[in-house]
Formats: C-alpha cells, sequence, structure tokens
C-alpha cells in the first residue's frame, strides 16, 4: 500500500509542461513523502531562500548548505506531521485568528499591518504565502501545545516548593506595618471566660470588616501596651514578628484582617496596615456581559450585524433589557446568565473584545463587533482593581515548572510521532 501511495503522489507532483516543438519542462518535485502529505522542492527552496535573507539581514553566519538544507526538511516534515495531526483533531485557524495574529506581528516591529506587508514584499516573499506559513505555525503551536499538555503533571508540591523558594528570595524586603488588638481573658481563665473573650473578638472582627476605625476600637478595647497608639506595632519585617503572626500575615495584601489568634494573653486581632518593599500586582478586572450571535451559511455576516443592532435600538427604546435580550438569544454558555461574564481579567478574552472593553465606560453599550467566535454587542457593567500578586506568583511557579518540563517531553513527543510516521527523503539532483 506503501508502494502504491508512493508512486501516485511521484506522479502527480511530477508537473511537466509539453508541446510540439516544446521540450518537457520540470515545474516541481517531490523533496520527501510524510504519510499521505509531500514536501516539494519548492517548499524547501522557497525557505532556504528567507532563511539565507534574514541571516544576510541580521549579519548572521550560516553552516554550509548540505547542513541547513538537513535542517530546512527536519522542520518541513515536522510542519506536515503536525499540519496532518491537526486536520484529524479538526483544528482550524480563521481568516479573523490569523489577521488577528498578523496585527500583533505588525504593532510588535511599531508597524501598521500595511507597513508590515510591504515589507514582506519588499524582502521578495509573497504576501499571501507568508500569511499561509503563518496560518501552518499556528496550527503547529496549536497541536504540540494540545499533545504535549496532556503528558504534563506539575504536582501542587512542586509548585509549593517552588514558591517557599521565591519567596525567601524575596522576603527580607519586605516589611509589614501592623495593627494589633488584644482581647484578654484571666490568667486561670475558665471556659465561661475562654467563650466570653472569643464572643468578643469575634464581634471585633465583625466591626472591623464593616468598615470601623481600627485605631479608635484598639484604644476602646485592646489590653495590649500599644492600645493608646491605636493598636500600631510599627513596621516589622516577617521574621521580626511572632510566628503565629507571620505564618498568617505573609504574602497577605494590605487592609487584610486575621484573626482571633488565641495566644497566652488572649485573643489577638491584626489587621495589615501597609506594606512596603514588595512588588504588588494589580490587575483591572472587568464585570461585562455580552450577547454573541455567530454567522453560518443561513445567517451572514452582516445580518448577524444588523440583528444585534437591532437589539442595542430594543434595549435603548425601553423595549426590553440586555439581560433579557442575552437569553432569549445569545450563543455560548453564558446565555443561561442573561450574557453574564462574571469579573475577569479582559486580557483573557479574545483580542478584539479585550480591545472593546478598553474603549468602554461604565454602563456603556458598545455598538456590533467581530471577534473570531463571532458577532458582540456589550454592556460593560462595572471595574475594579484587585492584588493578584499571590495569584499571579502562584502562576509563574507553575509556568516556571510546565516550561521546564514542556521542552524536554516536547521533544519526545515529536520523536516518537516521527518514528510511528512513514517518511522517505529524496536525495537533491546533483548539477
Amino acid at each position: 500500500m506503501k508502494y502504491i501511495i508512493k508512486a501516485i503522489l511521484l506522479a502527480s507532483s511530477l508537473i511537466t509542461i509539453t508541446s510540439v516543438h516544446a521540450k518537457e519542462e520540470l515545474l516541481d518535485r517531490v523533496a520527501a513523502i510524510v504519510n499521505s502529505g509531500v514536501v516539494l522542492e519548492s517548499e524547501v527552496s522557497d525557505l532556504l531562500k528567507n532563511i539565507k535573507q534574514q541571516a544576510k539581514k541580521n549579519n548572521q553566519d550560516l553552516p554550509s548548505d548540505k547542513a541547513l538544507r538537513i535542517q530546512v526538511m527536519d522542520k518541513l516534515i515536522n510542519d506536515s506531521l503536525l499540519s496532518q495531526i491537526g486536520q484529524r483533531m479538526g483544528i482550524q485557524i480563521s481568516d479573523a485568528q490569523l489577521d488577528q495574529t498578523l496585527n500583533n506581528m505588525a504593532r510588535e516591529d511599531k508597524l501598521t499591518l500595511a507597513q508590515f506587508r510591504q515589507q514582506v514584499i519588499d524582502e521578495g516573499t509573497s504576501y499571501e504565502k507568508y500569511r499561509e506559513n503563518v496560518r501552518i505555525e499556528l496550527v503547529s503551536g496549536e497541536v504540540s501545545r494540545n499533545s504535549v499538555r496532556r503528558r504534563i503533571f506539575v504536582p501542587p508540591q512542586e509548585i509549593q516548593n517552588l514558591l517557599t523558594v521565591m519567596k525567601e528570595q524575596n522576603t527580607n524586603n519586605v516589611e509589614y506595618h501592623l495593627g494589633h488588638i488584644l482581647i484578654e481573658f484571666p490568667a486561670d481563665a475558665t471556659q465561661e471566660d475562654l467563650t466570653a473573650a472569643k464572643t468578643r473578638a469575634t464581634k471585633v472582627v465583625e466591626m472591623l470588616n464593616d468598615g470601623s476605625d481600627f485605631a479608635k476600637i484598639a484604644i476602646t478595647s485592646s489590653g495590649d501596651a500599644n492600645a493608646l497608639k491605636g493598636g500600631d506595632l510599627g513596621w516589622k519585617n516577617i521574621n521580626e514578628m511572632p510566628t503565629l503572626f507571620s505564618e498568617l500575615i505573609n504574602d497577605k495584601p494590605k487592609d487584610t484582617i486575621v484573626g482571633p489568634i488565641r495566644t497566652g494573653l488572649g485573643f489577638s486581632i491584626v489587621k495589615v496596615l501597609d506594606i512596603r518593599g514588595r512588588k504588588v500586582v494589580e490587575v483591572e478586572e472587568t464585570k461585562a456581559r455580552h450577547i454573541l450571535i455567530k454567522p453560518s451559511i443561513i445567517l451572514s455576516d452582516a445580518k448577524a450585524q444588523d440583528l444585534l443592532q437591532g437589539f442595542l435600538n430594543q434595549i435603548n427604546a425601553g423595549e426590553a433589557t440586555f439581560e433579557e435580550l442575552a437569553k432569549k438569544h445569545s450563543e455560548g454558555p453564558s446565555s443561561v446568565s442573561g450574557g453574564d461574564l462574571g469579573w475577569a481579567d479582559p486580557k483573557g478574552y479574545d483580542p478584539a473584545f479585550t480591545d472593546a472593553l478598553a474603549s468602554m465606560k461604565k454602563g456603556e453599550y458598545h455598538k456590533p463587533f467581530r471577534s473570531s467566535f463571532g458577532w458582540h454587542i456589550i454592556k460593560l457593567e462595572d471595574r475594579r482593581l484587585v492584588d493578584a500578586t499571590s495569584q499571579l506568583n502562584e502562576n509563574r511557579a507553575y509556568q516556571i515548572l510546565f516550561n521546564r518540563k514542556y521542552g524536554m517531553e516536547s521533544a519526545r513527543w515529536l520523536k516518537e510521532t516521527r518514528d510511528e510516521a512513514y517518511i522517505e527523503i529524496f536525495e537533491q539532483d546533483s548539477k
């Protein structure tokens, strides 16, 4: 069967032009067979040409043509394998996703898309071919990530161990400004005394969480020596605090209230009044609703856009609410909750959706726009800043560990994939 496939592929790829007086002319030839696909000599030549152009532009030395061709063949064989796997997995890169990627590439080079396109053409490359090569790279990346990700497990303990190391490296520079309230109980306290003190301490915590002034409550209720200073303990490094406090305070954001904590003297309540020396990362989150309409064979882009504009007209006229229309017409899981997307970092959305949110004010509606998922209208309900330091540190630790494993596992997966494939490379004709 392999030989039949091989014969068909060879016959279909050796394209000739003949006429009564014309000589046969070879337009292309097969450089390699990869399962049910082929790598053409023209693809090899194009990639070699592009690499040499880039090397010349960057004053970079290259290996011999023979060594370079081996690397180019390896890449094109891998691309062919991954493209075939992508087709079987149903992975597709839409024109909208491709355009967004090219826009991002242009933006990174501080160019408009038109300038970026001209730059590609000036370097002697067809923009249409360049565009499709980017699509292939996106598919290959998605196939690789999907296949390798399933093979990688990062144990929670590894994340915690790395976080501990990262914290130890940064802890010495961090100081916390603390407030302390002590609800005392007698030295020979009975169970009744303990219960009464715990009840009072719990009530104090409730009052503080409701916004009561910490210093005022400390002066009124605290049995600590710093009560008249409003419970102010001053600035302390994590290593200067009592161990019981440090374990609960470490890595907490400003205004955190901890307690009641039972000690030998009573129940302690601690507030983080301020922090210095620690890099705090604040992330702006948005709370939004959307209505999504996906174009189809029977619903064109223009009709989807008009439909959403009609919804906006109804909302503005008071004929319907955004939530009602979302429940009735929106596609996707959020339709059940009236299009509610909850609080989220807008950077996690589709780029077009992120850009739309960035241009909006609280309470506004966005006119219909297109993303890679379809057509949307948005209602921005609110914005807020949240301290994402702890979550970002945990994400960073996970990503560091994941990346450590990914490189090796990716190479292992690709080798296994190639070992299982039918690959035949044809020698280049000598000239």
